[in-house]
């Protein structure tokens, strides 16, 4: 059986990168679930202190523990970096071993978003559940598990669930670990490192795959021995330096009346917070932006190999090291535009940054030069790096602080799920009309994100 078409596709972290006020919120709710357990429990509460606004907890001090701590969340972006960054190299490898065409990619990309999306709806309740330590735990087992069951080639339809695996591990560690970085002091520094490792596992990831599949013949999935090994030391890692923070499920007690009115206050109290949040213009505003931006993100990185090959007749084995350019650029663009992009003011500079790979996407289509290609690519992705930090912290600045935790996790459902659709959609469209339809896809979807941004309020204009 041959086939005519092929495609290559990427899964990108989500990279919900909660803020200092976020954690607050968390702190909170975390408070409030220990007193409600104690009081289950017959045990007698102490007087309540006064409400503590979000602003007024305070940062907690970088200590060894914490450091440790830090350095296990730092890994669990780079554990999910290498996974994703991987993909697009591996794909037209993937395609040709199961003989589909770019269409079927579509299936993964679909079992992915549901991953998020189950995470979303469950991950506040395995929290209280497990804790920090216990939620960190299951996502890093579930990602060592997906990786298990990889690297042997299973069939396509197995191989597809492995990315539901994924994305419930990397969607319960994404969540936790920005909480903790969120409530260290001088947060901002250490949630641009921890999302700084993701991008450079982005980078790795690419170059080992396409060096593994390019020099084993026929033995792409050898590669996965990589990511097994990595997911290994992040099970490890999460194990030891959250082993504090692991919490074992209470035994309810059948009939207890206080059980069912805990439930049924929690309930009540995410029903009416859901309600608040579905009211707020700027999460629907911020959501279409990263909706755009995510499915513009993941198509490029995803694509761009495939395009190279069969467009611009480029060698598999050499072009497959060009799916890190963009990566690099995204991990350069993280550590380096951060601090010059709040100076210069966030709103402004950060659609100028979209305006320009804009501009640069078009010289990337209208150029049929493969070393042009690539580095137009690395400039995108350097560019479209600060996007996460920088849509957050904007959110955070026209977001009441009390939802800010219910309208980031709406907004990053919503990224996700244009994560899912675009990259295949292209697949799809791709199969009938040929990968060159992914140039004309990609400068619709970034000139849709200067828009989108565009219509997101200024904070600096609305507080003057």
């Amino acid at each position: 059986m041959s086939r005519t078409t092929r495609g290559s596709s990427i899964e990108l972290h989500w990279p919900s990168q909660l803020t200092c006020y976020t954690e607050c919120i968390e702190m909170e709710l975390e408070a409030v679930e220990r007193n409600n357990q104690r009081n289950e429990a017959g045990y007698e509460t102490p007087p309540a202190p006064a409400a503590a606004t979000a602003t007024s907890l305070p940062q907690a001090e970088l200590t060894r523990a914490r450091m440790f701590k830090l350095s296990s969340a730092a890994f669990c972006f780079f554990n999910a970096g290498v996974n994703d960054g991987a993909l697009g190299a591996l794909i037209p490898y993937i395609l040709d071993e199961y003989l589909i065409s770019t269409a079927w990619m579509a299936i993964p990309y679909g079992v992915g978003f549901v991953g998020w999306l189950a995470i979303a709806v469950f991950g506040g309740y395995i929290r209280m559940k497990t804790g920090t330590g216990g939620v960190l735990l299951i996502g890093a087992f579930l990602q060592f598990a997906a990786q298990l069951l990889r690297f042997w080639v299973p069939p396509f339809g197995l191989f597809s669930v492995t990315f539901f695996l994924v994305a419930l591990g990397q969607a319960l560690q994404d969540s936790q670990a920005n909480t903790f970085v969120a409530g260290l002091k001088n947060a901002h520094r250490y949630l641009g490192l921890i999302h700084g490792c993701y991008a450079i596992g982005g980078l790795v990831g690419p170059l080992m795959a396409a060096a593994i599949a390019s020099n084993l013949d026929g033995q792409w999935a050898a590669f996965y021995f990589v990511p097994l090994g990595i997911g290994a030391v992040n099970l490890a890692l999460c194990l030891y330096a959250f082993r504090d923070e692991v919490r074992m499920p209470p035994r309810l007690v059948a009939g207890s009346e206080g059980q069912q009115a805990g439930e049924q206050r929690h309930s009540t109290t995410a029903l009416v917070e859901l309600r608040a949040t579905l009211k707020l213009r700027p999460v629907w505003l911020l959501s279409v932006f990263f909706f755009l931006y995510l499915g513009a993100a993941i198509t490029i990185g995803g694509w761009v190999v495939e395009f190279l090959v069969e467009v611009r007749d480029g060698n598999l084995s050499n072009i497959a090291y060009i799916a890190s350019a963009f990566y690099g650029g995204l991990a350069a663009g993280r550590f380096l535009l951060a601090e010059p992009t709040f100076r210069l003011g966030e709103w402004r500079t950060f659609l100028a940054y979209v305006l320009v790979a804009l501009a640069l996407e078009i010289v990337f289509w209208q150029v049929a030069n493969v070393a042009v290609d690539a580095v137009m690519v690395s400039f995108i992705g350097f560019l479209l790096g600060p996007a996460f930090a920088t849509g957050v912290s904007v959110g955070s600045q026209l977001i009441p602080s009390e939802l800010q935790a219910s309208g980031l996790a709406m907004i990053f459902v919503v990224a996700q799920a244009g994560g899912a659709i675009f990259p295949a959609i292209t697949g799809v469209i791709a199969s009938r009309a040929g990968v060159g339809t992914l140039q004309p896809i990609v400068v619709g979807l970034l000139a849709a994100t200067v828009v989108s941004w565009a219509l997101v309020p200024n904070p600096r204009r609305k507080i003057a």
